[in-house]
């Protein structure tokens, strides 16, 4: 692989492929902590992604890419939450890994600003809270709105759950506030505080959170605020954005103006007087760390003058008058005691390692991940074995290495399980088209394995399968705690489960009445005719999500002749019904390798039998004959203003069309809508008929 090539030896080809697999990583990544606040890689790990991307962009500057992550800051904001366009963007920091990298910083500061050597340069420093950044925006002194930083530019609205913290003031207090103020800080959770939240979501059997970070930004981005005023939420502010006038003339003077308006701010941030100072500063944040009551990865210095500030100004993605210093990975060694199999939402197997209990960087770590049976594999990592393992950035550790492979009596290597312990269905490696075998087993149980099952439901009775209205994630979470709703044939058995169960009717729980017991059963009795795309969809399957699925339904049309294609290839590889689900164009064989799967396992053939006596499944509709964009491929980008982006992209299938989600050689139409970047100046550079939204409309308007 690329990624094992020193920067160095790349060759052209390799930087611009390296460059590539760099950009999707670090943009998954970037999702995975931003969006969906559950990281799945160490903060060593990724910086180590863009330490490198950087060094090979210095290397092939010509090579920069368009969606470089170096000029990316977080990710855009996701739908559910309203939009705020920060008046000045919420960078992010560059990275300092020694002390070297820090004298270099101090070195880049005086040579920019042109001072001499013996000119003192006074920077602060402080500690890198490990949470969530909050912008708020105060007017004669009254907070207004509160957002996340997004992506940089444009934020979350978080307006009433900032509110909620007893730590951000509704009302600024002493004086000398502009009329207009951002303040900028982060949200946290304390150690004892996350400690008993974790205990609290255990004990009513719920998911604990990974880490405080993750609690936090879970926290505060919830979509009621009476959930956000549970959470022990906290918040530092350090930093501003937009003002109306200037408020003081150091970084120093800004924070203690900051403690004087009524907001919390680090006691440990001070301003130093030279590199040995900052030093001096840095190892005592790490020996303070462990004792701190909040998790910090890191220390920030910023230039204390505010002036040399806006004269160093920014480049790319970060200030040049600012720079964290991350903290070292923190390593120990112990005893792996067992390896067990986590089922996750999705279905995959994680192997777990559970240690000997080891403290860590001040906390007691007793489980680290490890990651898959590849990982396994090349670690040959065994039960009784001595490990190395790295807690970093406060996500779950991961054991590095074994340290005494050579001794005598080790146990049999480790073998992941072929089934799922959650319910004994079969868990597999799936084989992409390219005949590359997936690094994570699967359970193939899906609806019925107890730790897919509440995920699936949701899935399963949302707005892009049967849409059920007033059945939503908290109904379904109901349901399934209370044992009536365990797999899709249950919502339609919901009034006789519930009294099989001998629960009282549904009109007389808390949160429902006559009415809205009344309408919930409706709602759901409107469902049992359902469409063959949105009821294949909502199955849930692997690989086969909405656009395979509307193109299953568009070819076979009825499904009882869909799903006798599925259930004969299932039983016979060779015949015809598998030539005929694979020959679709667009249908590859890991969606219809997933389906037989699925079809495989009688818990899921007694499901579909249930259900089919429960629902009817209506016919698909075939795409229009003399479609004059049928077999084209189209793209939509930018913003939809006449249809939502999956009315589009339904209409564009409808008339036989295929839509992708890239620009490629093998592109028919782009679809631009205000907004649209990248994709379009690359649909431009190919000669790709670009079409406005109006002129798509024209085009297929009497259709």
């Amino acid at each position: 692989m690329n990624g094992d090539i020193e920067v160095e030896a790349l060759t052209e080809d390799q930087a611009r492929k390296e460059l590539a697999r760099l950009a999707t990583e670090i943009k998954l990544a970037d999702a995975a902590y931003y969006t969906e606040d559950d990281p799945h890689m160490t903060d060593a790990a990724y910086d180590a992604l863009r330490q490198r991307n950087l060094a090979i962009e210095s290397a092939f500057p010509h090579l920069k890419r368009s969606d470089s992550p170096s000029d990316s800051v977080g990710v855009i904001v996701k739908d559910g939450f309203g939009k705020i366009e920060h008046g000045v963007p919420m960078l992010s920091l560059d990275n300092a890994f020694s002390d070297e990298d820090v004298q270099d910083f101090a070195d880049r500061v005086r040579r920019f600003l042109g001072l001499s050597e013996g000119e003192p340069v006074i920077i602060t420093a402080e500690p890198k809270i490990d949470g969530l950044s909050l912008s708020l925006t105060y007017e004669k002194g009254v907070l207004q709105q509160a957002a996340t930083r997004g992506d940089g530019r444009v934020g979350e609205d978080v307006t009433a759950n900032a509110r909620t913290l007893s730590d951000v003031p509704d009302k600024l207090a002493g004086s000398g506030w502009p009329d207009r103020i951002e303040v900028r800080g982060e949200v946290y959770i304390g150690a004892d505080d996350f400690a008993a939240l974790n205990e609290a979501e255990e004990a009513a059997g719920r998911k604990t959170y990974m880490n405080p970070r993750n609690a936090a930004a879970g926290g505060l981005r919830q979509k009621d605020p009476a959930i956000t005023a549970q959470r022990p939420l906290k918040f530092f502010a350090y930093a501003w954005g937009e003002m109306s006038a200037p408020f003081a003339d150091t970084q120093t003077g800004a924070v203690k103006a900051l403690a004087e308006w009524g907001f919390a701010t680090n006691d440990l941030f001070k301003a130093h007087d030279g590199v040995a100072s900052l030093l001096a500063a840095y190892r005592d944040m790490i020996e303070r760390r462990a004792g701190l009551g909040y998790d910090i990865d890191g220390v920030v210095y910023k230039v204390d003058r505010l002036d040399w500030q806006e004269r160093l100004g920014f480049v790319s993605r970060a200030p040049r008058w600012a720079i964290a210093h991350k903290f070292p990975a923190e390593k120990a060694i112990t005893t792996l005691e067992a390896i067990d199999i986590q089922v996750g939402r999705t279905g995959s197997l994680t192997p777990v390692a559970r240690l000997a209990p080891i403290t860590v960087g001040g906390v007691v770590v007793s489980n680290a991940t490890l990651h898959n049976e590849e990982e396994i594999e090349r670690l040959d990592v065994r039960v009784g074995d001595q490990v190395e393992i790295q807690r970093a950035g406060d996500v779950i550790p991961q054991v590095l290495r074994v340290t005494d492979p050579d001794r005598a009596g080790r146990s049999a290597p480790f073998e992941m399980p072929h089934v799922c312990p959650e319910c004994g269905s079969e868990a597999v490696r799936e084989v992409d088209d390219k005949g590359k075998e997936d690094v994570r087993r699967r359970c193939t149980g899906g609806l019925i394995c107890p730790a897919q099952a509440t995920e699936r439901l949701k899935h399963f009775v949302s707005r892009k399968a049967l849409d059920i209205d007033g059945l939503g994630a908290k109904q379904i979470e109901l349901f399934h705690e209370r044992g009536i709703v365990k797999a899709p044939q249950h919502i339609f058995q919901l009034e006789r489960r519930i009294a099989e169960a001998g629960f009282d009717p549904l009109s007389t729980w808390e949160g429902f009445g006559d009415v809205s017991a009344g309408k919930l059963i409706a709602a759901i009795d409107e469902k049992r005719n359902a469409p063959f795309g949105r009821f294949l969809n909502g199955l849930g399957i692997r690989h086969v999500g909405q656009t395979t699925s509307d193109l299953f339904s568009r070819t076979f049309v009825k499904w009882q002749d869909f799903w006798a294609a599925v259930e004969a290839a299932r039983d016979n590889p060779e015949g015809p019904e598998e030539q005929a689900l694979t020959s679709i164009d667009g249908i590859g064989g890991a969606a219809v390798g997933a389906l037989k799967a699925f079809a495989s396992e009688p818990h899921n053939q007694d499901m579909m039998a249930e259900l089919m006596q429960e629902m009817t499944i209506l016919d698909g509709e075939p795409p229009a004959s003399e479609s004059p964009v049928s077999g084209k491929t189209v793209v939509f980008t930018g913003s939809l203003e006449a249809m939502t982006r999956d009315e589009a992209k339904a209409r564009a299938t409808s008339l036989g069309a295929k839509v992708s989600g890239s620009v490629s050689g093998r592109t028919d139409i782009l679809v631009a809508g205000p907004g649209a970047g990248s994709k379009l100046k690359k649909a431009q550079d190919l000669g790709v008929t670009v079409m406005t939204e109006a002129e798509w409309i024209e085009l297929i308007r009497a259709l």
